[in-house]
């Protein structure tokens, strides 16, 4: 999986995909068109996060699982503090999944 389809696993990400799917199995949308769609949105959610959020958080907890695979790296937390702005709790379990945004940019196909 290229780095910037993770995105595609979020909620927003998933409600795009059944809606893409829905769109072509009814003749509403040709499946090149929905893959056009898909490969905008991956590139849209890794500008927006790159330059329109700019609050920061902090977590502190236990590490219970790291992975690095094809660039991207993965930890598994437990017991979280988890910190903001505007709120601080405990969190029972986090998952983060990062990737190198220098890789993740250079595996995007170009648009035609």
């Amino acid at each position: 999986m290229p780095p910037l389809e993770i995105y595609r696993h979020t909620t927003i990400g998933n409600n795009l995909s059944a809606t893409l799917d829905e769109m072509v199995y009814s003749g509403k949308l040709a499946p090149e068109l929905a893959v056009q769609v898909q490969l905008q949105f991956d590139k849209s959610m890794s500008a927006a996060l790159e330059y329109l959020v700019t609050s920061r958080a902090s977590f502190k907890g236990n590490l219970h699982t790291y992975r690095y695979c094809d660039n991207v790296w993965t930890f598994m937390l437990r017991d979280v503090m988890f910190k903001n702005e505007e709120m601080s709790g405990k969190i029972g379990k986090l998952k983060i999944v990062a990737c190198d945004s220098a890789v993740a940019k250079d595996e995007v196909p170009p648009q035609q």
